[in-house]
């Protein structure tokens, strides 16, 4: 499984690639608000630290509209990959990027109706929402199986980026349930690290060590 970041915070993002373990980044408006910068200064600093996909979201909602901001944003650099939402206008310029090589990442799936529209025009990333699926009383993981089951039906290349991770089981059982990616925050990432037998062993290993003769 591969794991994006899912922030538009230089520092956290520069945390998470010191790990080791980070494949991407996922941004939207609403995370790139919070930073008080420019979109495409932000996505230029992103860059410079991570050599992988970098997901970057259009807010417009017609499809020339969605175009437009979309090339724009694939011109910044090669590893961006251009954040559709998922409605009508959204797949038709999904199908044009495609056909132009343009990666993209249709957002806000909340069916398997909807990724499997998504796949049919050629999305790279699906992004299922399976944390507010929960939060109004919705099984979010029961929607990554049915979308990979879907997927491995039809030998769909559409890679499923399980997004609204809210904590390491939502990791967990994503990865059980065949999902390509778990983009997270910075603190659930670090959170798949802790468990308190590590630290209590650890504990004890370093204070028997203090006992060993020099």
């Amino acid at each position: 499984m591969k794991f994006f970041v899912d922030t538009a915070d230089i520092k956290e993002i520069q945390e998470a690639s010191d790990l080791g373990v980070l494949d991407g980044v996922t941004t939207n408006p609403s995370l790139v608000a919070k930073t008080g910068r420019r979109f495409r200064d932000v996505l230029e600093d992103i860059v410079k630290i991570v050599n992988g996909p970098i997901s970057a979201e259009v807010t417009a909602v017609d499809k020339d509209g969605i175009l437009k901001e979309g090339r724009e944003l694939a011109k910044v650099h090669k590893n961006i990959v251009v954040k559709v939402p998922l409605i009508e206008e959204g797949i038709k310029a999904t199908k044009i990027f495609t056909a132009e090589g343009i990666k993209t990442n249709v957002t806000l799936c909340f069916s398997p109706t909807q990724a499997l529209l998504a796949a049919k025009v050629g999305a790279t990333y699906i992004s299922p929402f399976v944390g507010r699926l929960d939060d109004v009383s919705h099984e979010g993981m029961a929607l990554i199986r049915q979308i990979r089951e879907i997927y491995d039906n039809y030998g769909f290349e559409t890679q499923i980026l399980a997004a609204s991770i809210r904590h390491p089981l939502h990791v967990l059982d994503s990865a059980l349930a065949g999902a390509d990616v778990a983009t997270c925050p910075l603190k659930v990432i670090k959170q798949l690290a802790k468990h308190p037998l590590t630290d209590s062993g650890l504990a004890q290993f370093l204070e028997d060590a203090k006992k060993t003769p020099k």
